[in-house]
Order: structure tokens, then C-alpha cells, then sequence
């Protein structure tokens, strides 16, 4: 393999150089930028990261390489992290009330989606909980659609993804064909109900 400045390097140096680019940046990086930086293909880069899974899997390192949609991120081992405890500053941790919650699970499951059908689906002004999902990088603004008003479009962060340990949205529970049932005939009976 060549290496950018044109220099002639092994394969296992790759997979040297794609950890310590990892490890420097400390956050997740997109695959296909990865492949750029390196000047290399996307399947050869992908071939280097399952050297550094194997790589990780196979010993007692602390460390682990964490899949995120099409992002990598070198991350800690969820078995340290009562050890690690003990040494860093353990970060705030909020708790997420039923209704933000709820618009959260919204945005999740129907994402890209706006304000509007959210607050549809729940009935209710959803502001106060969606720039709190913000705030606290659970979703972001993914654009505008293509629509009078141009309403902007929510979606989910990495940093769902890394909250809720899953490596893409397709890992999400899905409900059964049983339970879309229930839900269905709970909000059809609701709906007649409030019809005088």
C-alpha cells in the first residue's frame, strides 16, 4: 500500500495508521472520509477496520471499535467502565422525561420528519421537548423540506446511537404486527370517544 506522501508501507502499518488517526481524534469518523484522508478505497479501509475489530475482540484490551451508521470510533469496553469510574469525572447524566421521551422515540422511528408531524402524532406543542433533544445532542436539524414554509427536518445524532447502544437506526426494537394492532384499535377507540 502507499501511503499519502507517496511513501511505501505494510498493511499491518495501515492498520496502525487508521488507529492512531481514531485515537487522535477522539470521535467518530465517516468511513468514506477515512478512505480520502488515507488515499486509499473505501473496501480497503474497510478491511483494515475488521483487522482492527479482530484486532481488539481477540485480546484483553480496553478498547473497542464502535460502529456508528457509516462513522467508526475507538471506544472504551463497557466491562472498564466501573473501573474508569474510579479516574474521570463521571458526566452529568439527565433523565429524560416521559414526554421528551416520547417525541425522541417520534423522531427515531419517523426521522427524517418535522415539527409539525410530530406535534400530529402527539397532539400537543412539542418545542420545549425538541430543543431539549437538542440540547442535550440526542437530535439535530438534517434540513429543510421541499415544502411551502420550507419546515425544517429532525433526525437522530451519533450520539443517540452511542446513548442507546446501537451501531444504526435499523437495530431499533421494532413492534410486533400484534401490538400495532392494539395501538391502532386503542386510538381508533379513542377517537369516537371524543365524538359527541
Amino acid at each position: 500500500m502507499e501511503f499519502p506522501n507517496n511513501e511505501m508501507i505494510t498493511e499491518n502499518e495501515m492498520v496502525g495508521a487508521v488507529e492512531a488517526i481514531l485515537f487522535s481524534i477522539g470521535d467518530s469518523m465517516e468511513i468514506e472520509r477515512l478512505a480520502e484522508c488515507l488515499d486509499i478505497s473505501e473496501v480497503e479501509t474497510e478491511d483494515i477496520l475488521a483487522t482492527l475489530e479482530e484486532k481488539y475482540e481477540k485480546s484483553d484490551s480496553g478498547i473497542m471499535l464502535a460502529r456508528l451508521e457509516s462513522a467508526v470510533q475507538l471506544c472504551t469496553k463497557t466491562q472498564y467502565y466501573d473501573i474508569l469510574k474510579k479516574f474521570v469525572v463521571t458526566p452529568r447524566k439527565y433523565t429524560l422525561s416521559d414526554t421528551v421521551l416520547e417525541t425522541l422515540s417520534i423522531v427515531a422511528y419517523k426521522q427524517p420528519v418535522t415539527r409539525i408531524e410530530i406535534e400530529k402524532i402527539r397532539g400537543v406543542s412539542s418545542d420545549h421537548q425538541i430543543n431539549r433533544l437538542i440540547e442535550l445532542d440526542l437530535i439535530k436539524e438534517l434540513g429543510r423540506l421541499d415544502a411551502p414554509g420550507k419546515p425544517l427536518l429532525f433526525g437522530t445524532t451519533e450520539q443517540f446511537l452511542r446513548s442507546f447502544g446501537v451501531s444504526s437506526i435499523e437495530e431499533l426494537p421494532q413492534a410486533s404486527p400484534g401490538r400495532i394492532a392494539d395501538f391502532q384499535a386503542e386510538a381508533e377507540r379513542e377517537v369516537s370517544e371524543i365524538k359527541i
